[in-house]
């Protein structure tokens, strides 16, 4: 399987206009969304009548998600012929961000929304802590696809192999010769660039390489595992940096067997891209190398970006239902 393009965005009117042109067009293949494309989705109009007709019927959480769910139902019929054709087709959910602790409270809620949406090309999203690999393990069990994100780290890449190793080997056992739920693992790439640009600059080091050169490293390791149903999903592609195209980081990481989930200003400009080799081990240690001389804590970086995630994706849900429920 070659490298894959998917959409880092859904929202009502979008999905039966341009997104279903790009299926077509063979542009994307795939869909992810999060508590903050939610959020921005309905502030955009798209939804007032629904949700007029809802408040005083149900409460602001059980709104929150009908409607995201009806968009991610809605996206994953518009993407069941690349699932039939073996060409990607998921579209990703993700479970409330404060429930990120909580492997038991994870697993019933990705469950309970997998169920209610009844489309097999949906993938349910679980952040990558430890609590979060138990509920990916049970889920990839049932058989259910699972994509793991807030991804920053080598050792949480591992632990969610490990967790989608597990999980598969007992599905396989219960359910022989039938289709492997299929999984991803979302790294992270430009908090990296946006969190360290000063430091980076000041050790005369590319600041929009450390995310990159992270990801291809989680990528080696990724790909050294040979899981057929587990691939590299690179996320966070959105470009800061004026001085570099939107599709930047697209181009950096367009690998074999990989996935880009990229925003809508990505997107429009990402034409023609190639596949390319990464960066070799070599140039990736000796870069790293450089920045841990220069000071830069790598793990604690990667602490810092995943809280910090998990608290953007809280405060965006929260502010979601208190819209909801004015």
């Amino acid at each position: 399987m070659n490298f894959s393009l998917w959409c880092d965005y859904l929202e009502k009117d979008f999905i039966n206009g341009d997104f279903a042109s790009m299926i077509k067009e063979g542009k994307i293949s795939g869909a992810t969304t999060n508590p903050a494309i939610f959020k921005t989705a309905f502030e955009s109009g798209a939804y007032s009548e629904q949700i007029a007709s809802l408040k005083g019927k149900k409460e602001a959480k059980k709104i929150y998600e009908l409607l995201a769910m009806n968009d991610v139902k809605n996206a994953a019929f518009k993407l069941l012929t690349n699932y039939a054709n073996g060409e990607d087709g998921f579209v990703s959910i993700e479970v409330r961000p404060e429930l990120f602790d909580d492997g038991v409270g994870s697993l019933d809620e990705a469950k309970r929304i997998f169920n209610a949406i009844k489309m097999p090309n949906v993938m349910m999203k679980i952040p990558a802590s430890e609590q979060g690999c138990y509920a990916m393990r049970e889920l990839v069990k049932r058989g259910i696809n699972v994509n793991a994100t807030l991804v920053f780290s080598l050792e949480q890449a591992k632990e969610c192999i490990k967790a989608f190793e597990k999980g598969l080997k007992s599905y396989k056992k219960k359910f022989p010769n039938t289709k492997e739920p299929e999984c991803v693992i979302s790294v992270f790439v430009s908090r990296f660039d946006r969190e360290l640009e000063e430091s980076l600059k000041k050790a005369g080091l590319d600041h929009m390489k450390y995310g990159i050169y992270n990801a291809t490293s989680i990528y080696y390791e990724i790909e050294a595992y040979g899981l057929n149903n587990v691939r590299t999903l690179f996320a966070s592609m959105g470009v800061k940096d004026g001085k570099a195209s939107p599709d930047y980081y697209i181009k950096e990481l367009a690998f074999e067997r990989s996935i880009n989930t990229a925003p809508l200003d990505a997107l429009k400009v990402a034409n023609s891209i190639n596949v390319i080799a990464p960066t070799s081990k070599e140039v990736i240690e000796e870069y790293f190398t450089k920045a841990a001389a220069a000071g830069i804590n790598h793990e604690k970086v990667c602490a810092k970006l995943f809280s910090d995630g998990i608290s953007a994706f809280k405060e965006a849900y929260a502010q979601s239902i208190n819209a909801l429920q004015a």
